[in-house]
């Protein structure tokens, strides 16, 4: 399993958000694309990487970019979550059927535990992965980071 890296061509996909929306990460070209991974919901640090998002919302927006929270969770699941977390504008897909494709198509399927990385994937308006980080499963991602890579 080949994780992505820069330079790829970001693999389309679609997928419910916490809201039964399909989303198409193609509907997305011209924007910026934060694949934000995460490995299950309801745990606090997967909770907190959420929140950030969330909290951080307008910081995308003025940036050309919309941020994903990802994981292999159902929908319903998701849903609960973000009503739970306060998570009310930022979407989070569900890569729930068939389990975890999306996260293998990315390179960031963890066999052994069945679920997802902690990852962070920025895609470029054209469709092109221009940062990939991933992190250590209790480590909290460092938002700041995550806003300097997407100014630029």
């Amino acid at each position: 399993m080949k994780r992505i890296a820069v330079g790829d061509v970001a693999p389309d996909f679609v997928l419910k958000d916490n809201r039964a929306q399909e989303i198409r990460l193609s509907d997305y070209r011209g924007k910026k694309v934060l694949l934000s991974w995460h490995p299950l919901a309801w745990t606090g640090v997967c909770a907190e990487q959420m929140k950030a998002l969330e909290a951080n919302l307008a910081e995308f927006e003025k940036n050309n970019t919309v941020p994903l929270g990802m994981s292999i969770d159902s929908y319903p699941s998701k849903n609960a979550w973000a009503k739970e977390l306060g998570v009310a504008n930022v979407k989070l897909l569900a890569d729930f059927w068939p389990h975890g494709k999306v996260a293998q198509d990315y390179g960031l399927f963890r066999e052994v535990e069945g679920f997802s990385e902690r990852a962070n994937v920025l895609i470029d308006e054209a469709g092109k992965v221009v940062w990939v980080k991933t992190y250590e499963i209790p480590q909290l991602p460092d938002i700041e980071e995550v806003l300097s890579k997407i100014r630029g």
